[in-house]
């Protein structure tokens, strides 16, 4: 895991080569194309990229109406403004018509760092799994981003992609092919396993690495599309351990740990303990000390298997 990308350049790069390959792909931004990486098309394809400013409502009805004229809209921002200032957008417009309109936001959860709480989306997740049609999407590293990226250009429908500012460590193995709705097994635990989104996959297997040498069995599974849940997965891991851990760089409230409780509560009722963010704002700091400061490092993951199994 030494080699690192920050998933927002990986969609950068993939979304010029998508552009490259289809023509009724088009590039919306607002006013953040340096950041967001979608610059990159736009330098490419100034005719079919349109920067419509800091106006993120505006963006997404102009992504609808375009997709509705049979092009292939991708509108990106900073999570926060995408799921919060357009929300309301989205639900009328992208998800009640069902149009086919790709949300991929960047800047995700609290390692935006020093530009603190109000650039900070913790909630994005929720806001999005609430919306009907609505897939959701969390890419682990850049080669999974890569690949997402092409396979939501094949895919019909809504679809919000949640992406990051850091640089994070290559997890996927080379062979691994992304199929939205499947999650991937790193390994099975017959103690605990750990489901984890985003930048957590790392994180998760860092933990499970610790464990493994004081001889707790821990699995680490990557739960990259966290709607629709791969609902058999997770059934036949429950089956397999004593505890789930879900982890994951949002708020506890409505994320992915939300989602497999809803569904392990009723379909195969286990202890889970949830790792995120507990009810709170972020704010501002360095990445991996607010990584500390909100307990989503390996060590807090280590802490909470090592009590809930003791």
């Amino acid at each position: 895991m030494s080699l690192k990308i920050a998933t927002r350049d990986a969609y950068g790069e993939a979304l010029l080569e998508l552009g490259k390959r289809r023509k009724d792909v088009v590039v919306l931004d607002a006013d953040l194309s340096g950041s967001t990486k979608t610059g990159k098309f736009a330098k490419a394809f100034p005719e079919r990229f349109y920067n419509i400013g800091i106006s993120e409502q505006d963006m997404i009805g102009t992504a609808s109406g375009l997709s509705l004229t049979g092009k292939l809209p991708f509108a990106s921002t900073f999570a926060v403004f995408e799921t919060g200032r357009a929300w309301e957008q989205i639900r009328q417009t992208v998800c009640y018509s069902n149009l086919n309109v790709k949300l991929v936001a960047t800047h995700s959860g609290i390692t935006v760092g020093e530009d603190g709480a109000s650039h900070q989306a913790t909630e994005d997740v929720a806001l999005m799994r609430v919306l009907p049609n609505m897939t959701i999407i969390v890419p682990s590293d850049g080669n999974e981003t890569r690949q997402v990226i092409n396979a939501i250009a094949d895919y019909y429908g809504p679809v919000y992609v949640r992406l990051g500012r850091v640089k994070v460590p290559m997890v996927m193995p080379d062979e691994y092919q992304f199929k939205i709705g499947k999650a991937f097994t790193f390994h099975t635990g017959s103690n605990v396993n750990i489901i984890a989104m985003g930048i957590m996959v790392s994180t998760a297997l860092e933990a499970a690495d610790i464990l493994k040498d004081e001889g707790i069995d821990a699995g680490v599974i990557n739960i990259s599309t966290v709607k629709p849940l791969d609902t058999e997965t997770l059934l036949n891991i429950a089956k397999a351990c004593r505890l789930i851990v879900t982890a994951e760089e949002h708020s506890t409230i409505g994320g992915l740990g939300s989602a497999v409780c809803e569904f392990l509560s009723e379909n195969h009722p286990i202890q889970i303990c949830r790792i995120g963010i507990r009810d709170a704002f972020g704010c501002s700091g360095k990445p991996e000390e607010l990584l500390k400061l909100y307990c989503l490092t390996a060590d807090d993951i280590v802490r909470t298997i090592k009590e809930a199994l003791t």
